[in-house]
């Protein structure tokens, strides 16, 4: 019979240890196996007769779990199977120390990193513009930003929401939906009612897609490449009213009007959201299957967007109009961060010094993305339409927050270099792609596929960019 027990000895933790055999009465060594065959240790079977006990006292050629190591002794019988378990430990424990000692490089290396980057940047925008006139510049176009622009996108988020909540009231939403439906099949191999997710999205921002996708009624049928494809298809209409509204009442110097070039920006993206939408689906449908979503339990309350309630209608019409109003200002608050962020930082990449040099002004910069754009400015001359490399700064910024990029366009105006056909791409680009970067992970995680994430981000960007090619065209064929 054998017992263990273990000897103190440095360097590893199961060095030394010893088991003892109850006939010989002679100690032998032990051996450190595997986690993975604890389990085994829980009993062990007496070789002298029938029955178990437990694994704390071991027969010979059983295993020993002491303090999260097993150890193996036995006779010579056993040799092969002791060398199998020991090469196990052994390679198990070579795993840890390199997950250890990687954990340990990143912890060590992250901050170093965010240092050298935050250095360079710093250090490269200080030595253009000088100390003082960086953190002066920083400081008041963030000032200028949210005085002339935040608070112009809160008050169209704060009347596009009241309007919509009222068109949701009063069933006109749900009119909509049923008009849309025919369209939904044949073009975005979608069911009907997800018409109801393109104007809900619409109305407001991307998330509100997934209540949509994570309500039972509304998601049952689809199959899961249909589900998945919501997070594109619904962030190609995200904030589309305020994007549109926005564009179609801009102020250009020749006295042009806007309206008809931000409608045909719309009409781009609704191309940019099919191509998204499908090349999607196409991607991910032979990894996530075809059979149809059947859940077992139901939502409580009330559809999403077919709120009816029994009040009086002018009762009705106020608190539509009021809760409308605060989800309103709730969505303009949410872009403030980034807005004041990534706006002033793409300002400082894109825009030059005044006209006296470096002042700490507002909207001053060190133009190296129009530098950078100009290695390729026939292309995006070609593709957009663009007649100065600074214009590529909306369609980047609106990678991230359209918000952020709307409130570059003021300045560009201000520099005579919009026009309608720029107005329809950004337009176009702007609604498409909505700030698709800082949403999908989050998107897709609630859904249940966050492992889809790069496939829709690829999908997304390439649909931005059909959408903002399609604009240019449609432009110059209908402007």
């Amino acid at each position: 019979m054998l017992y263990c027990r273990p000897v103190s000895s440095p360097g590893w933790p199961w060095a030394g240890a010893l088991t003892r055999d109850g006939q010989t009465g002679q100690d032998r060594p032990a051996t450190r196996v595997s986690s993975l065959v604890q389990p085994l240790a829980r009993r062990s079977v007496n070789p002298y007769g029938t029955g178990s006990r437990p694994a704390g006292r071991v027969i010979q050629g059983a295993l020993v779990a002491r303090q999260g190591l097993l150890l193996y002794g036995g006779h010579n019988n056993n040799t092969h199977h002791t060398a199998t378990d020991f090469r196990i430990g052994m390679e198990n424990q070579a795993v840890k120390d390199s997950h250890q000692g990687a954990a340990s490089l990143r912890r060590w290396l992250e901050p170093v990193l965010v240092l050298v980057i935050l250095g360079s940047l710093f250090g490269y925008l200080g030595s253009q513009m000088g100390l003082s006139a960086l953190v002066n510049t920083l400081f008041n176009t963030a000032h200028q930003l949210l005085l002339n622009t935040v608070l112009f996108i809160m008050g169209i988020t704060v009347l596009s929401g009241a309007l919509s909540q009222l068109l949701s009231e009063f069933g006109v939403i749900r009119l909509l939906e049923v008009l849309l439906a025919p369209l939904m099949k044949p073009v975005f191999r979608l069911p009907g009612r997800t018409a109801l997710a393109a104007l809900m999205t619409f109305f407001s921002d991307n998330p509100a897609v997934i209540s949509l996708a994570k309500d039972s009624r509304f998601r049952k049928g689809f199959t899961p490449w249909q589900l998945v494809s919501l997070t594109n298809f619904g962030t190609a209409f995200g904030m589309g009213l305020i994007v549109v509204t926005f564009m179609a009442t801009l102020q250009l110097p020749g006295g042009e009007s806007t309206a008809s070039a931000a409608l045909i920006g719309l009409l781009g993206a609704l191309i940019g959201s099919v191509v998204s939408t499908r090349l999607m689906q196409r991607m991910i449908r032979p990894l996530v299957g075809e059979t149809p979503i059947t859940d077992e339990v139901a939502s409580v309350g009330a559809k999403p967007g077919l709120s009816q309630e029994a009040a009086p209608t002018w009762l009705r019409v106020l608190n539509a109009l009021l809760d409308g109003g605060k989800s309103g200002v709730e969505l303009g608050m949410a872009v403030i961060p980034g807005v004041l962020i990534i706006s002033t930082f793409v300002m400082l990449l894109t825009f030059g010094p005044g006209e006296q040099g470096y002042s700490g002004e507002a909207f001053q910069g060190v133009a190296l993305l129009p530098v950078l754009a100009a290695k390729v400015g026939w292309l995006f001359e070609l593709l957009f339409g663009f007649t100065h490399a600074e214009l590529v700064a909306f369609p980047v910024t609106s990678l991230g927050a359209v918000g952020a990029a709307m409130s570059l366009v003021p300045p560009f105006i201000g520099k005579g270099w919009i026009t309608g056909n720029e107005v329809a791409v950004f337009t176009a680009m702007g609604m498409c792609w909505s700030g698709f970067l800082s949403t999908h992970t989050a998107m897709l995680d609630a859904l249940g596929y966050r492992h889809l994430t790069s496939r829709a981000i690829v999908a997304h960007t390439i649909g931005g960019l059909c959408a903002g090619v399609a604009a240019h065209q449609l432009y110059l064929w209908l402007g």
